[in-house]
């Protein structure tokens, strides 16, 4: 929980209101920078300069909520102009922070008029973690765009004072970020479906069975890993179901005998987590189309496997 600063009364009238809006806005956050970690610094700052304001000048707010999530949303822009600086000197590939199972990821705008289906994107598929990597491939402007009104359904009006342009050029840029996405969707996989392709790679994996390993990965699949020159992993994405069913295989007979696979959910999918002495060292997140896996994130770097390792609270 975010304390407030010293010499603010926790019996202040206001301050549960304030409180109760941190969780909505680490959704948001995490959702825009792929960053738990960041997500948590960004409203730590938003908090700090809603105290560094006077109580006069907070009482003249209308919506404290509205404040919140505009200080936030600028706040988080900025971030997302320099990263893409930052990630040019990062070791590797860059995979957005992967969550463990929770129930409560989802929080949306109270009182937010309801989209047209077609046009929206659901909490649910907005946090895993194939959408997080296609918002990796837009613009800092697009990604809040389409994330402040497709998935928490804030107007257009409130987006542009945000992005600082106008209610029509923020209409345009989260229409395009909507193609992006659309593009990258997958056909649709029945909701039992990737769990099982998820314990049949395992079983084949843990066998060494290349034949099955092959026959459960798409023929143009692709295995991304992310170690953040922290922690070994292959430094290229792997492509080819045939390539990968052979670098699995050679991983299984290299693994240790106190490494155990588990299967676990990964930002809101079935997925796999490697653990060696009852520590989580590897994240393994799938993409599945049809009975076949699309895609296989590796997420091996430490900084981004704390709520695994250490518990902390997830969005």
């Amino acid at each position: 929980m975010t304390d407030p600063p010293q010499g603010h009364d926790r019996t202040d009238p206001g301050l549960d209101a304030i409180m109760s809006e941190r969780r909505r806005l680490i959704n948001l956050a995490y959702r825009m920078l792929g960053s738990l970690a960041e997500a948590e610094d960004v409203v730590q700052e938003t908090y700090a300069r809603w105290y560094a304001m006077t109580p006069r000048q907070r009482d003249a707010i209308e919506s404290p909520g509205a404040w919140l999530t505009t200080v936030a949303g600028r706040i988080c822009l900025n971030l997302l102009s320099s990263a893409r600086v930052r990630r040019e000197t990062y070791v590797g590939e860059w995979i957005p922070e992967p969550l463990p199972e929770r129930t409560e990821w989802t929080i949306g705008r109270p009182g937010a008029a309801t989209l047209d289906p077609a046009d929206r994107v659901t909490l649910d598929e907005s946090l895993n973690l194939a959408f997080l990597v296609v918002l990796e491939s837009m613009t800092p402007a697009e990604r809040v765009a389409f994330i402040l009104h497709d998935v928490f359904c804030h107007p257009f009006a409130e987006v542009a004072e945000i992005v600082g342009r106008t209610p029509a050029a923020c209409r345009q840029l989260a229409s395009s970020a909507r193609r992006r996405v659309r593009a990258a969707q997958p056909s649709a996989t029945p909701a039992a479906q990737p769990a099982r392709v998820v314990r049949d790679f395992k079983r084949a994996w843990e066998a060494k069975d290349i034949a099955a390993l092959v026959r459960l990965l798409d023929p143009d699949a692709t295995a991304t890993g992310d170690g953040g020159g922290l922690a070994v992993t292959f430094s290229r994405p792997i492509e080819g179901g045939e390539q990968i069913a052979h670098a699995w295989a050679e991983l299984a007979h290299r693994r240790t005998d106190d490494m155990v696979l588990l299967e676990r959910t990964v930002n809101g999918q079935p997925g796999l987590v490697a653990e060696q002495d009852g520590a989580v060292v590897t994240v393994f997140a799938f993409q599945v189309t049809g009975d076949r896996i699309k895609h296989i994130w590796v997420i091996r770097n430490p900084e981004k496997l704390r709520t695994w390792t250490t518990g902390a609270a997830a969005p």
